[in-house]
């Protein structure tokens, strides 16, 4: 594929905007939420620190973007796999909304099932285009599966 110019490049920063975008939304709903109720939250043992979710889903979304921006350059914006990408991201951003903003864990369980089927549709959708997509998609889809694991128990632990 090479390095992207032109309108290649464009793209590119158009999709890292985007992904970055729906991550700052995200964080917008959830910073506030961090202290004192987050944290005062029951929570598994096996609850990775506070510091690791910045860097790991900062990963994901830039990978997120690389994966749009491969498809968008075969397919356009109009075709189902772009089409399945966006709702998976607006999932993805209404999760954080639901969690951190209503501070509802159930809420947002039950909405990260369908956020895990976005996931996998996008997954598969991007294989079909350009398997390099797909294979980006892979660890977003088992962070988010580990993601329910723990929202879930977190929901059972302050029922």
């Amino acid at each position: 594929m090479g390095i992207p110019t032109g309108e290649s490049l464009g793209r590119l920063v158009a999709s890292v905007a985007v992904c970055l975008g729906a991550a700052g939304l995200g964080a917008f709903m959830t910073t506030p939420a961090l202290r004192p109720w987050y944290a005062g939250l029951n929570k598994p043992p096996w609850t990775p620190p506070n510091w690791l979710f910045g860097p790991v889903w900062t990963v994901l979304y830039l990978a997120m973007a690389v994966a749009a921006w491969l498809v968008w350059q075969r397919t356009g914006l109009r075709h189902r796999p772009m089409k399945v990408f966006v709702l998976q991201l607006a999932l993805n951003v209404a999760w954080s909304g639901l969690f951190f903003g209503f501070r509802s864990p159930g809420a947002a369980f039950a909405e990260m099932i369908a956020l895990w089927l976005a996931i996998l549709a996008t997954l598969i959708e991007f294989w079909k285009t350009m398997p390099a997509a797909g294979w980006l998609f892979i660890p977003y889809l088992i962070w988010v599966s580990f993601a329910a694991a723990l929202n879930f128990s977190i929901w059972r632990l302050n029922a």
